[in-house]
């Protein structure tokens, strides 16, 4: 018997469980944002070379694009933790930018603290490449059945 076609969810998440990174597509990687590694209820990311598109006015990062980047990271982490037939969204996020960031290099993870049947509460940071803090992030998803 054929095996049954999975839908985009289930394939993503399933990509995300089996730490697959080279077949992890978003429409975020072309700005230069990559996955290192996916674990259970974890991920790593990196972002070495920034787009001038993204630079504020000062020549900095603009905070909209460092919370996308963080965004990626919970996403990818959320997902690898949900079951046949799970979806997750973000239901709230808080991020605390620690400092100005200049393009560079950047690496960052999530991770799931404690995940219910109808939530997930998360956590991840973002570091510069001298290992300073640039900013963190707390996160609450909600969980559905599809």
């Amino acid at each position: 018997m054929a095996e049954a076609k999975l839908g985009p969810v289930e394939e993503i998440n399933r990509i995300l469980r089996e730490n697959r990174v080279s077949e992890y597509r978003s429409p975020n990687l072309k700005l230069g944002m990559r996955p290192l590694e996916f674990a259970p209820g974890s991920a790593r990311w990196a972002w070495e070379n920034q787009p001038a598109s993204v630079l504020n006015p000062f020549g900095t990062l603009q905070g909209g694009y460092l919370a996308l980047f963080i965004d990626e990271m919970l996403s990818t982490a959320i997902g690898s933790v949900l079951e046949a037939g799970e979806w997750a969204v973000t239901a709230e996020v808080k991020i605390s930018y620690l400092r100005t960031v200049r393009p560079g290099p950047l690496s960052g993870s999530a991770r799931v603290v404690r995940r219910t049947r109808a939530l997930a509460f998360m956590e991840a940071s973002l570091s510069m490449a001298d290992g300073a803090l640039a900013a963190t992030a707390s996160s609450t998803w909600a969980i559905s059945k599809a």
